[in-house]
């Protein structure tokens, strides 16, 4: 084989390499991409109807209940618009109130509710994801009958 050939054959051969490579970091990327939505978005079937995602805003006041095992619970997620029931199963993060800012990562069931695997509190008074404070000021004149 000449050098000149031998050299074309390195080089496609690399360029094979490096577009398989590609793809699977963009796959696996793809695959573990977790989307945020609000309880507004998800009543306008913006959200997925089957795959994973993550639902955040307020927990409503007056909306947790919890089973007698003490790790069964359900509670209400708000946008001060709309409201989404969630179903969870597990501990909860010390700092989960009623009132306060979650998100919850899980996915929508036939029914309409949210099952969540994972519950995430808000850490701080002082601190709310970007996403989810603009959604809660998206909705707020939503929900006082004003136009956005």
């Amino acid at each position: 084989m000449k050098p000149r050939n031998r050299r074309l054959a390195f080089v496609v051969a690399g360029l094979l390499v490096l577009s398989m490579a590609t793809w699977l970091v963009l796959n696996a990327l793809q695959s573990n991409l977790v989307f945020f939505f609000t309880p507004s978005q998800v009543a306008t079937h913006a959200a997925p109807r089957s795959g994973a995602f993550r639902l955040g805003g307020l927990v409503e006041e007056g909306s947790v209940q919890k089973a007698a095992d003490g790790l069964a619970l359900r509670f209400v997620v708000t946008d001060r618009a709309q409201r989404v029931s969630v179903h969870y199963r597990g501990l909860l993060p010390d700092l989960f109130r009623e009132g306060k800012g979650v998100v919850v990562a899980g996915h929508l069931q036939e029914d309409g509710s949210f099952m969540a695997n994972t519950v995430l509190a808000k850490h701080d008074e002082n601190y709310m994801p970007p996403e989810a404070a603009a959604a809660l000021e998206q909705a707020r004149p939503m929900a006082a009958g004003d136009a956005p």
